[in-house]
């Protein structure tokens, strides 16, 4: 099984998949845009799972992955689609790792929403909301989830899940198969 996080920064959701890597049969790939995440994930690798070759973590944008089309059978994008700067941004980040991959495969997402804080939330501009803990993100919902599902040809793997934490943000878990 090939995964790949997308986004992944320092690899804290790749840690059991590096230590599982060599009983699992698991081939290990991540993405970001920041060195000093590149940097720690080829360290937490090269520690946990030796045989992993660095090149398999690559320094660049979701939008702009340099993976093939259909590469992998499980990409992971935990708490990276929330940052994006605009509709288009979202659009191409999602876009950049939706097309990697593979038919049948799925994509676990975990994001910033406003389900269950809908009136603590104050808009800024278009997606883009000021959060009750100070921070600005990009804030997906229900039926914006469910018009992308269906945009993506996709089905639900699992039902929309959303933690509401302390009423200063919530966090919504998107799990799609790829048809």
């Amino acid at each position: 099984m090939r995964i790949l996080d997308a986004g992944c920064g320092d690899g804290r959701n790749l840690t059991w998949f590096l230590r599982n890597a060599k009983a699992e049969q698991f081939e290990i790939f991540g993405a970001d845009f920041s060195r000093s995440a590149i940097d720690a994930v080829r360290h937490r690798a090269a520690t946990l799972a030796p045989g992993i070759p660095p090149d398999h973590f690559r320094l660049e944008a979701l939008e702009a992955m340099s993976f093939p089309d259909a590469f992998a059978d499980f990409v992971i994008s935990s708490a990276v689609l929330h940052f994006a700067e605009s509709d288009e941004h979202f659009e191409t980040m999602l876009q950049g790792s939706w097309r990697v991959l593979k038919p049948g495969g799925l994509f676990f997402c975990r994001l910033a929403s406003s389900i269950g804080i809908e009136h603590q939330v104050r808009q800024i501009d278009g997606r883009r909301h000021l959060l009750p803990d100070g921070s600005e993100r990009y804030l997906a919902d229900e039926p914006f989830l469910t018009r992308l599902t269906e945009r993506l040809g996709a089905t639900l793997a699992d039902p929309l899940k959303t933690s509401v934490v302390q009423n200063q943000r919530a966090m919504t878990t998107w799990v799609l198969q790829k048809k």
